[in-house]
């Protein structure tokens, strides 16, 4: 068989943990890592991997364009969990096989919507920087103990949240098209968007992006919120109207949001980034040593699962 060459689009394989590229390496596969640190382009993509038999994607965009021009293609393996920036009909209809990493970084993910919901609620980024320039101000907060937290979408990481949750006493509200027994043990709530909004102290979002669920809160919604709630999206930058996002902002139904993702990587400038009630972290979700080594390690099972003629283990389903 010949050399398999597997081009790593992905900016964090292999470089945090060498574990999966050498497990790659040691299959006698050629590596390529991305050489920008960034999400590739359309024309970077297919200059790197037009001849590659597989891609481990991030949160790169993968078009049918992109798989037509790599004539050797034979899977693409998500090293995270979602896939809305692949085609996955044009994958299914070009024979390529698309696979994720799922429950490789529900936990850590958890962990930031819970970090942002603090810093927000206590004025940490602030009251860091006025520190370091020597400005002795105390901002006032808010707490959370006992305050009531919304989660739209119940999945493994709205359950890791609802875990969090209740080590704070928190009143547990969640919104989803399907009830959960594990996360009614948990003490959630499930209970219409409409009633969420309008009862949450915090919200945070952790839906999967589909066409129901674009700009999910639009204008309408976000004049349902609770005023002075405050608002995490760990999930997809376009389940918000960004307009809409700005007016709650700016005047007062928000007291602050905090967000891990955006449209694009790195993202264009946007109004509200500019906003002291706003703290922006670079899709660092599910960056840590320990979830960085699982979904390596997912991806690589899956790759050599397609290199040995097998049927990978997390196959996406079209």
């Amino acid at each position: 068989m010949a050399k398999w060459k597997v081009v790593a689009t992905a900016v964090t394989f292999g470089r945090i943990n060498k574990e999966p590229l050498e497990r790659l390496q040691k299959a006698g596969c050629e590596v390529l890592l991305n050489p920008y640190g960034r999400p590739l382009t359309e024309d970077e993509m297919i200059k790197l991997a037009s001849d590659a038999d597989a891609i481990i994607v991030g949160n790169d965009k993968v078009t049918r364009h992109i798989m037509e021009n790599c004539k050797n293609l034979k899977l693409i393996a998500k090293h995270g969990v979602g896939t809305d920036g692949i085609d996955i009909n044009a994958a299914k209809t070009l024979g390529i096989t698309v696979t994720n990493a799922p429950a490789t970084n529900n936990e850590e993910v958890a962990d930031l919507t819970f970090g942002l919901m603090i810093a927000l609620a206590r004025g940490i980024c602030k009251a860091n920087t006025d520190t370091k320039n020597g400005k002795w101000i105390k901002p006032t907060g808010v707490s959370l103990y006992q305050k009531t937290i919304g989660i739209v979408g119940v999945g493994a990481i709205g359950r890791a949240v609802s875990k969090r949750a209740t080590g704070f006493s928190m009143n547990i509200l969640g919104y989803d098209t399907m009830e959960n027994e594990e996360a009614k043990r948990l003490g959630l709530k499930f209970v219409p968007l409409d009633t969420l909004l309008q009862q949450s102290d915090f919200i945070t979002l952790h839906l999967p992006l589909t066409n129901d669920t674009r700009n999910l809160l639009n204008k309408d919604r976000f004049q349902q919120i609770k005023k002075g709630a405050i608002l995490i999206n760990t999930a997809r930058s376009q389940l918000l109207d960004m307009d809409a996002l700005y007016k709650a902002l700016t005047d007062g139904t928000l007291r602050g949001y905090g967000t891990d993702v955006y449209d694009f990587e790195p993202p264009e400038h946007l109004p509200f980034f500019d906003l002291e009630n706003v703290i922006l972290t670079p899709h660092i979700g599910g960056t840590t040593l320990e979830s960085n080594l699982r979904m390596g390690n997912t991806a690589v099972d899956n790759v050599l699962a397609v290199l040995n003629g097998q049927i990978p283990p997390n196959v996406v389903e079209g």
